[in-house]
Parts: structure tokens; C-alpha cells; sequence
């Protein structure tokens, strides 16, 4: 005889403790969800605090301009009235604003940071902020006009048209600045315009850092390939033992072997006496392996290589050495029954390998720096380069953005085309 299950008034299936039967379904999901999340919550926050925020920071560096604009309040608001076009400089109202926001500014002790901002985009003005922080802080601001002649006479500079237009014109709160920059272009009186073909340097940069990385991604597929497909048919005890070279760059410093490679490779390195030795290369013809692209993709190839072979060693072990007997029992060549039938399996572990080693390379900047030379840095060298020395964040930022939007663009296109659910590390 089966018991039937209490209900309320309305009809309603109840729970032991007399609760309706869905709320309490309702209740136990909510908990296990609960539990769920806070076992997830540490790696949760350490993704947000170690991946996300920093990539908002940076995004929001890149446009970010309210240096100007809060310490100079006042020059902003009546320059605005200004036309750098009229070819005058703007009126005793502007001076005299400008004074007090920068005696304001000495006093907060801001006015090099003004200095070095505005310096990003027309070089000299930091000086004119420095010297001016002198002599400005002494001054009665309300009676020792006119301020237009006293600036004049304090420096030549601020008489120069340019000065007023450039303090215009990244006056706003944000700023397209930063991206201009990072593709050789400047904001001009009339938009946007090409920098002097002596200062475009970025798109060039970007154009090598694709291209050698390519090319790099491209050696450790040839170079790996092989090593992998020799370490997955080997015995287990043998390709173990084998394995250990392979992991050996992990135990080494990044920094050595990159500092092995620049010494192999000089003009009296080992490269070029083996050469040399063999009769390969005359002793007055040896070959230029250091600082260039040669010696970088070299370099970072060694480096990079191991993360091509794990993948692919790992996707090999899962192929079956009977498809390829049945290939050949079949009547397939030896070549037939490996690009018919082994090289198809394998695919996943080439396209987990390129992307490793396409994003690692096109990050790197320690080994082009010092075996690259000047025909051989990346993207990254000036990235690095600004954040470093020349402490210009904005434009380091703007050039992380584009980086990162190109690789973005990238995985998409390998999405598309391949697909990413065929990518996979064992």
C-alpha cells in the first residue's frame, strides 16, 4: 500500500517539514550553487585581479588624459574660444590663466608631470615647464600683468604658436592621441595626419613582429615535428630519457640561454669557427648571425621550440600505430599512409603548438633585445622601452591594445578556418 503525499489548501505537495516540495527543490539547488561558487571563487577573483583588471587598466591608460584638464582648469576653458589657425598667440586672458593654474600646479608640484605629458607630443615643452616653475611661483598673480610679455620674456618658447595648439589640443579629458602615435600618425591643426617619414618607426615594428613571428612559429613546426613523432614512437623508457632534453630550457635560465646564444653567434663565435673549420665559410666572409633578424629568430626558435614539441608529442601518443599498418597492409606508400592518415590526427597538436609559440613570440622582448640590435627588436622593445625609460604609459598602453587586438583578430581567423575545437594538448 504506497502512502500519498501531503498537501496543502491549495493543492500543493509538501516536504517532511511540512514546506511546499518545490520551494525546497528550489532551496537545496540554491545551496549546492552557493557551494559551488565558493569553490570556484579564489580562482574566480585571481583571473580578475591577475588577467581582467590589468587588461582595463591598460585599456584605460591608452586614452586616458586628465592630466591637462585638471591642473590647468582655467587655460583649458578660454583656449577653447582660441584658433590655432588665426597664426596669433591666444589673448592676455589665456596668459593670465595659465598663470595661476600653473603657479597652482608648482605648488602641488605637478607642473613637470604637465611638462612631461604634453613633452610626448611636442618635444621641448617640459623644459619650458621646468624653467617656468622657477619663476612663476614668485609672482603676484593679480597685478603683476601683463602675463603675455612676462612668458615671453621668461622663455621664447611660450611665444611659439605651437606650444598654445599642442596644450589645445590634448587639453580634453580623453584622448585618440596615444593611437595616433602607435600608427606613425599625430593630431594636426586640421585632424589626424602622417608623422615625418623619420619618426614612423611603430608600423614597421608591427609589420616585422608579425612577420618574424611567423616566421619562428613556422622553424619550430619543421624543427618539432620530427623531434615529436621520434619521442612518441620510441620506447616508453628511451623517449623518457629523450624527454629530458626537452624539458632541460625550462631548468635553464632565460637570460643564459639567450646570453649562450649571443655569444655562438658573434663573428668569432662557435658558429662561425665550425663554419669556418669545415670550409663552409672563408675566414674573411663569415657569415652576420648577431644582431639582426637572423640571430633572433635563431635565438627565439631554441627558446620556443620546446613548447611546440610538448604539444605535439603529447597528440602523437594518441595515435594508434595500427592505422598506419592498415594504411600500408592496404597497399599505401610509406608517404601515402603518413599524409593520408597520421599527419590528419596530428593537426590538433600543430595548432596548440602555433598558438603557444605565435603568442609567446610576439611578447617577447629580452632576447631581441640583445641579440636583435636594431634590425631585429619587436613591438614589445618599445613597449617595454616606454614603460621603463621614457615612462610614457599612454602610449605603451596604446601599443599593448593594438598588440592585443591583432591577436584577437588572429585567433579568429584560426577559429574560423581550423577551428579551436581541434586544438588540443593531449
Amino acid at each position: 500500500m504506497t502512502s500519498v503525499p501531503d498537501t496543502d489548501a491549495a493543492g500543493r505537495v509538501l516536504s517532511a517539514d511540512g514546506t511546499p516540495l518545490k520551494q525546497s527543490l528550489n532551496r537545496a539547488l540554491r545551496r549546492q550553487k552557493l557551494r559551488a561558487l565558493a569553490l570556484i571563487a579564489p580562482l574566480l577573483i585571481f583571473v580578475l585581479v591577475s588577467f581582467v583588471a590589468p587588461i582595463l587598466d591598460m585599456l584605460f591608460r591608452s586614452v586616458e588624459n586628465q592630466l591637462i584638464s585638471d591642473n590647468l582648469p582655467q587655460t583649458v576653458v578660454i583656449l577653447e574660444d582660441w584658433d590655432p589657425n588665426s597664426g596669433e598667440l591666444p589673448s592676455e586672458a589665456v596668459f593670465e590663466a595659465f598663470a595661476g593654474d600653473l603657479q597652482i600646479a608648482i605648488s602641488k608640484k605637478v607642473h613637470t608631470r604637465i611638462g612631461s605629458r604634453l613633452n610626448y607630443e611636442k618635444p621641448g615643452i617640459s623644459s619650458l615647464f621646468r624653467k617656468a616653475g622657477r619663476q612663476v611661483k614668485k609672482w603676484d598673480i593679480p597685478n603683476d600683468g601683463p602675463y603675455k610679455e612676462k612668458f615671453a620674456d621668461l622663455n621664447k618658447g611660450f611665444a611659439d604658436i605651437e606650444v598654445w595648439r599642442t596644450i589645445k589640443t590634448y587639453s580634453g579629458a580623453y584622448t585618440n592621441g596615444y593611437f595616433l602615435n602607435s600608427i606613425d600618425m599625430q593630431k594636426g591643426a586640421d585632424g589626424a595626419e602622417a608623422r615625418p617619414e623619420n619618426e614612423q618607426i611603430y608600423i614597421t615594428l608591427f609589420i616585422r613582429t608579425l612577420i618574424m613571428s611567423l616566421a619562428i612559429t613556422s622553424l619550430c613546426i619543421l624543427l618539432g615535428y620530427p623531434v615529436a613523432w621520434i619521442l612518441a614512437n620510441l620506447p616508453s623508457r628511451t623517449a623518457n630519457l629523450l624527454m629530458i632534453f626537452v624539458l632541460l630550457p625550462f631548468w635553464t635560465s632565460l637570460l643564459v640561454r639567450t646570453s649562450a646564444w649571443k655569444v655562438m653567434l658573434q663573428d668569432q663565435g662557435v658558429v662561425n669557427e665550425v663554419l669556418v673549420w669545415i670550409g663552409l665559410v672563408a675566414d674573411d666572409s663569415r657569415l652576420a648571425l648577431i644582431n639582426n633578424q637572423t640571430g633572433t629568430i635563431i635565438a627565439m626558435t631554441h627558446i620556443l621550440l620546446p613548447f611546440m614539441i610538448l604539444p605535439l608529442y603529447s597528440v602523437m601518443q594518441t595515435i594508434s600505430p595500427t592505422y598506419l599498418r592498415a594504411a600500408k597492409s592496404l597497399g599505401a606508400t610509406d608517404w601515402t599512409a603518413f599524409w593520408r592518415v597520421y599527419f590528419p590526427q596530428s593537426i590538433p597538436g600543430i595548432g596548440a603548438g602555433s598558438i603557444l609559440v605565435f603568442i609567446l613570440s610576439i611578447g617577447y622582448y629580452i632576447t631581441p633585445e640583445l641579440v636583435g640590435g636594431t634590425k631585429g627588436v619587436f613591438i614589445s622593445n618599445r613597449i617595454a622601452f616606454h614603460i621603463l625609460s621614457s615612462l610614457n604609459w599612454g602610449l605603451a598602453a596604446a601599443l599593448g591594445t593594438i598588440l592585443l587586438v591583432v591577436v584577437m583578430a588572429l585567433y579568429w581567423a584560426y577559429d574560423k578556418i581550423v577551428g579551436i575545437d581541434n586544438v588540443k594538448l593531449g
